[in-house]
Parts: C-alpha cells; structure tokens; sequence
C-alpha cells in the first residue's frame, strides 16, 4: 500500500506565527512607537523640561507631540481655555470624547472662564475629570487626571486614600510664537499607573495608540478652526 503523506505539521512551520508576532511586536517597540510618541516634535521639543512635569516625577510613560498654527498664541489660547464636556468639548473624534455631540467652532465668552484648581469635566455624568492643575495665560495650560481602576472615576489624591489601581498623568498645552507670527503647540504627557505588571500591556497596546490618534485629531481640528477664525 503506497504510503500516505502526512497531515502533521513540521515544527519549523509552527514557529512562524510565533515568529512573525515577535518580529512585528520589535518593529513596533524599536521603530513605530518612538515615531508615535514623538510624532511631529523635535529632538529638542521631546528633550525639554516643561512646567507640569514635576507633578509626575516618576512617570513610567511620556509622550511629546507638536504642530504648528497659523496664528498667534493669543489666538489659539481661547480655544483652549473652553475645554470640557460641557463646555466645547476636545476638537478631537467627537463620537469617542465627547458623546458625539460637534466640538465649538466659535469662541464662547461663557466658557473663558479658567482658573487653576477648576475641574473640567471628561465624561458627562461627572465622575471623572480632569483638574487646572497649572496655567500661565497664552503660554501653558496643565491639566491633571487621577483615576481609580478600573472603573476610571476621579479621586482626589490630596483627600482621597490612594487606591491600589489607578492611574495618575497630565495633558499638558505648551505655546511658543514663532518667527512667522505662528504658534508652535506642543502637548506633553507624563503617566504612572499601578499595578505595573497589569497596566503596562494597557497602556502599550491600547493607551498609547489612543492617546495618538486623538492627539493627531486635535490638531487637525485646532488648525481647522484657528484657520477659519484668522
């Protein structure tokens, strides 16, 4: 009886699934995310120290991106000063951030009301937010977050008994005038969850990713507005 082929696989072709994951995951980690985390900085944007870092003195996670505006300082700070849920929202993906509901297109004199220690509202029941943790008018606008996981609700790190899960960053706005009469933008995070071993799979698969497609949004829409608004 003629022999039949075999149906078992060689052991050579079931390591390549594992290795083509490998070879995409070192990709990723040696060449992608540098770029994403960086994206549209420069060397000595991304190097800088900027005032908010030192409320995350231990960040395991940071990020530095940049853009530049067509238009002063003083032009683009309004549009940052009325951030919020309940105010105009966060120029990004609205249906991800904001309910779905169009971020403001116009200045509003209602929301130009900003001051250290304010509470800006991230989701819409209020059980999370984000704090004025530091501002400098036309210049820098600092904005806190401390949450508990994973339901993702806001403490009070100055009151609060720290919980054993949680995630503690800041978003940070940076304005420079340029030479052209232009504002460079540039938007720092820094980050520190716990427990490690639990959240840094999180954040490199999914926070990170995130953060940069609704950081590049904003500065699509900024640009947009401030564009039609000059």
């Amino acid at each position: 009886m003629p022999n039949q082929p075999s149906c078992r696989r060689r052991p050579g072709a079931r390591l390549l699934p594992l290795m083509a994951t490998s070879a995409t995951l070192v990709f990723y980690a040696l060449r992608l995310r540098p770029r994403l985390l960086t994206w549209g900085a420069t060397q000595d944007e991304s190097g800088r120290t900027y005032p908010g870092d030192e409320l995350v003195p231990d960040a395991d996670g940071t990020s530095t991106m940049a853009t530049t505006l067509p238009v002063p300082p003083e032009t683009v700070w309004p549009w940052l000063v009325q951030m919020g849920v309940d105010r105009g929202g966060w120029y990004s993906w609205d249906l991800l951030d904001h309910y779905g509901r169009p971020s403001a297109d116009h200045i509003a004199p209602e929301w130009q009301h900003l001051a250290e220690g304010q509470r800006l509202k991230a989701t819409r029941d209020g059980q999370s937010w984000f704090i004025v943790a530091r501002m400098n008018a036309n210049r820098t606008l600092v904005l806190r977050s401390d949450l508990r996981l994973p339901s993702g609700h806001s403490f009070d790190p100055q009151w609060d008994v720290l919980p054993t899960a949680h995630m503690d960053g800041i978003w940070s706005f940076h304005l420079r005038p340029t030479a052209d009469g232009g504002t460079r933008l540039v938007v720092r995070t820094r980050g520190q969850s716990r427990p490690r071993p639990l959240t840094r799979p999180f954040d490199l698969l999914l926070g990170e990713p995130a953060h940069f497609i609704m950081q590049t949004r904003q500065f699509h829409n900024l640009r947009t507005r401030v564009g039609a608004a000059a």
